[in-house]
């Protein structure tokens, strides 16, 4: 009997490590199909799922409240299951190196409490090679095993969207790969439970984990482009917006927009590949090219909001400036990476210290990591200027009289609206006089 059959006879059990923004939509969907144990060292977050509260707002309270997962901060409860993903972030440190860190820390965990006959498929973004000449070690040092022989690896990279409510766990064509054929068709089988859109295999481990960098690294790119086009087009005083919408009536333009690039896969996977390229003495020409423009942006968002405070011939020094959103994308509580903090950053340089209001973001999270704390939008008034930084739903249906309401009562040319992700329609807010500018 095949482990795959054993999982769904429900003889042996599947262990989730990482229960974030990816490992606990991967739990609960493999808790409606076999017997799930969910691991993570963050026994406040293990708690709230208990509870049956989503801290991620991925798949709701409701479904967490319903699910089968037995969840759990005790690692040694991981020696119950045969067949363990691993799904842990991998950041980058601050000179842009990967930091593997969180993989090499549940290699370590995995590793402690691993049994004869396993099989450890690793999800985490990695440039190629990670797996096996990184993890494959911990994993066999720790547990005194051998891979291959008494364990096996494999590999499947996460392809979850956070805050996206389409493009889920079932609905994305995952890519699977295993160290040999056994585990490869094990590792399919298994994700074939619960990926409705079915399964790529790969040829190796190195292909997949290749796969999945260039993935984010090739939109990455074409963001870059977006970006350096909005800049563009905005010292030849065109609307870039316009631009775009007109260009994306051609069949095979593709629709990509500027903005700021964050979160934890398109501002963070390039560098993992480029690292590796590096290693191997070829020094990447485009990708870091696009990495370095969307690295700026934040900056250059700053310098266009001071340029047109000085257009309103209003004082830089200490302005009032309200920031709408601080999430890194929209309807996502997630605040890690957001390079919205570039933006704050730029502006204290300017001595500017705007107040933020973010009804979606996970405000402890965010007074954690950035010691950022949010305003309810109700109680922002007297601004010089106002940035809507993220399209999140709350701030889609804001009328010209809500935004209105932010402002110093002036009169409009003397009202600064920074419009990052052009949610309001231009024209109408450059007739009412408005200091209107977006990317």
């Amino acid at each position: 009997m095949s482990l795959y059959e054993k999982l769904v006879a429900r003889e042996e059990k599947l262990a989730l490590v990482g229960l974030g923004y990816v490992g606990m939509p991967i739990a609960v969907a493999f808790s409606k199909k076999v017997d799930v144990i969910g691991f993570d060292v963050n026994a406040h977050k293990i708690d709230l799922y208990k509870s049956g509260i989503d801290p991620t707002k991925e798949v709701g309270d409701e479904a967490i409240a319903a699910c089968k997962v037995d969840f759990t901060s005790d690692e040694t409860r991981i020696k119950e299951a045969k067949f363990i993903i691993v799904a842990v972030p991998t950041p980058v440190n601050a000179d842009h190196t990967p930091d593997l860190t969180p993989v090499e820390g549940a290699s370590h965990v995995v590793g402690r409490n691993l049994t004869k006959g396993a099989i450890v498929v690793y999800e985490s973004t990695v440039y190629p090679g990670v797996t096996e000449d990184v993890c494959i070690p911990i994993l066999e040092a720790e547990s005194g095993l051998k891979c291959g022989v008494d364990f096996k690896i494999g590999y499947s990279p996460e392809r979850i969207n956070p805050g996206d409510k389409v493009h889920r766990l079932e609905t994305i064509t995952k890519i699977v790969s295993g160290m040999d054929a056994e585990t490869l068709d094990e590792v399919a089988k298994t994700y074939e439970l619960v990926v409705a859109a079915g399964v790529h295999r790969a040829a190796t481990i190195k292909v997949a984990e290749a796969a999945k960098v260039i993935e984010n690294s090739q939109r990455d790119i074409n963001i870059a482009f977006m970006n350096e086009l909005s800049i563009i087009f905005n010292k030849m005083g065109i609307d870039t917006k316009s631009v775009l919408e007109a260009a994306g009536t051609k069949w095979n333009f593709l629709k990509f927009y500027p903005g700021l690039v964050g979160g934890h896969c398109i501002g963070v996977d390039p560098y993992y590949l480029t690292y590796k390229a590096e290693e191997l003495g070829y020094h990447s020409q485009i990708i870091l090219s696009g990495r370095r423009i969307n690295d700026d942006m934040g900056k250059y968002v700053a310098e266009s909001l001071v340029k047109n405070l000085i257009k309103a011939d209003l004082s830089i020094k200490n302005a009032k400036v309200a920031m709408l959103g601080f999430t890194f994308k929209e309807n996502c509580p997630d605040t890690r990476n957001t390079r919205i903090i570039d933006i704050v950053n730029e502006l204290k340089e300017y001595g500017i210290t705007p107040v933020i209001a973010d009804p979606a973001a996970d405000a402890d999270e965010a007074k954690r990591e950035y010691g950022i704390e949010f305003v309810d939008i109700s109680t922002i008034r007297d601004m010089d200027a106002v940035i809507l930084a993220v399209a999140h739903d709350e701030f889609k249906d804001l009328s010209m009289a809500d935004l209105d309401k932010l402002y110093k009562d002036v009169p409009n040319d003397k009202k600064v609206l920074l419009d990052i992700k052009g949610l309001l329609d231009r024209s109408a807010y450059e007739a009412a006089g408005y200091q209107y500018w977006r990317l």
